[in-house]
C-alpha cells in the first residue's frame, strides 16, 4: 500500500482492495533458515580460532588439520570464531609465552567476546620433554584444558594429509575432526 497525501493508494501484492497492502504486512517476513536444523541429539562441532603465543606454533598446520581459523599471532576479529585455542610450542619460550598469554585472559586484558576454551601445546622435538619443560606443562594444565600435539615427522615436510596422530584423538573430537 501506498500512502500518498494520507490516503491508502493501491499498491503491488494481494490485498489492496481490502487496503491491507503487501501480502507480507499480512503474514509477516518469511525467514529461511541459512542451514539446516541440527537433528535432536546431533553433535554440532563449535568453531575455533586459532591463535600463536610463539613464532613457529604451528597455528596454520592445525587449522589445516583440525578446521576452524588460522588467526597466526593475532587476536580474532569480529568475523572470526570467538571461541580460542591458544597454541604453543613445548620448549622454554613456548611455554612461558602461553603462561603470558593465559594472564592476559585472566586479567581480562583480552579483546572483549573471546571465549579461551584450551591450550594446544605442540611438541617442539620428538622424544619426552625434559623435567623442567613437563614441570612448565603442570602449570599450565593446572588451569586449563591442555591438548598435546606430538612431534610429527611428515608435518615438518609439509605432508598434512594423513590422520591426525592417535595421541591428539581428543583434541579431534573437541574441533570435530574424529575419524
Amino acid at each position: 500500500m501506498h500512502v500518498q497525501q494520507g490516503r491508502p493508494q493501491p499498491g503491488p501484492g494481494p490485498g489492496p482492495e481490502l487496503g491491507l497492502g503487501p501480502e507480507i504486512w499480512i503474514r509477516g517476513p518469511v525467514a529461511l533458515p541459512e542451514e539446516p536444523p541440527p537433528s535432536p541429539g546431533a553433535f554440532r562441532p563449535r568453531r575455533y580460532s586459532w591463535v600463536g603465543v610463539c613464532g613457529g606454533a604451528g597455528v596454520s598446520t592445525l587449522a589445516s588439520v583440525y578446521g576452524g581459523h588460522d588467526s597466526g599471532r593475532e587476536w580474532p576479529g569480529p568475523a572470526d570464531p570467538p571461541s580460542v585455542l591458544l597454541v604453543a610450542r613445548t620448549h622454554a619460550a613456548g611455554l612461558t609465552a602461553a603462561l603470558n598469554a593465559l594472564e592476559v585472559f585472566r586479567r581480562g586484558e583480552a579483546p572483549h567476546g573471546l571465549d579461551l576454551d584450551a591450550v594446544v601445546l605442540v611438541a617442539d622435538a620428538p622424544g619426552r620433554l625434559p623435567r623442567p619443560l613437563a614441570d612448565r606443562v603442570k602449570v599450565i594444565e593446572s588451569v586449563i584444558d591442555v591438548y598435546r600435539v606430538p612431534w610429527v615427522p611428515s608435518w615438518r615436510l609439509g605432508d598434512l594429509n594423513g590422520q591426525p596422530p592417535r595421541e591428539t584423538e581428543a583434541l579431534a573430537r573437541l574441533t570435530g575432526r574424529s575419524r
